[in-house]
């Protein structure tokens, strides 16, 4: 009977264990929608655009459509590493209270285009992916990434934490809302170029 009643025992504690420690199912759902509708944002607005219109700069010290699509495949890669980083460091519920933002507070703190930042050098677009259609295709490449892993993943991304970044302590979970955020931000900025009176027509080419 002691033989049966351990094993028995044993699946019931890692089955709480992985319940109670993951993610639950709706914040699974709600970051897979965001990545996932960020993602189709960036692929509808770029759809059908010439290479006048990708270029176009609305000023000369303005980002062109290109550019801001290059600036989101370099920052999805080091986001990537940044998540991979963060998960790596083990579960430390000690820093729990040093987040100070919601979910949704975060997301709306990066989506907001009034608070303009300017990036670092190393985020500047410089044509290092060689072709647009590389470079989106290099975004895609990252961001379907992003979004198998949540899909799947057991990791506790409430309980590993980033306490590297300018608005300070957020957990695992928030640096994915806040990689789906960042394309937003993106995205509008390639919507107020395309609203430019001097925008090309698509056959200005």
């Amino acid at each position: 009977m002691k033989k049966l009643v351990l094993p028995l025992m044993a699946i019931f504690l890692f089955s709480f264990t992985a319940k109670d420690y993951g993610i639950t199912e709706k914040e699974r759902e709600k970051a897979i929608e965001h990545l996932t509708k960020t993602r189709d944002h960036m692929k509808a607005v770029l759809d059908g655009l010439t290479d006048a219109q990708l270029n176009f700069q609305a000023a000369e010290a303005s980002w062109s459509i290109a550019q801001c699509v290059e600036h989101l495949a370099i920052s999805e890669t080091t986001f990537n590493g940044l998540i991979k980083q963060t998960v790596a460091t083990g579960n430390n519920p000690a820093l729990k209270d040093s987040v100070k933002l919601s979910d949704d507070q975060l997301v709306k703190i990066i989506i907001d285009r009034s608070n303009k930042v300017k990036t670092s050098e190393a985020f500047e677009p410089s044509g290092k992916f060689g072709s647009h259609k590389a470079t989106v295709d290099a975004f895609i490449a990252k961001r379907d990434a992003h979004i198998a892993y949540v899909k799947t993943t057991e990791d506790d991304l409430r309980n590993r934490f980033n306490s590297n970044l300018p608005f300070g302590t957020v957990d695992a979970y928030q640096l994915l809302l806040f990689t789906a955020g960042h394309t937003e931000r993106h995205v509008l900025q390639m919507e107020e170029v395309m609203n430019s009176q001097l925008f090309p027509e698509a056959d200005d080419e």
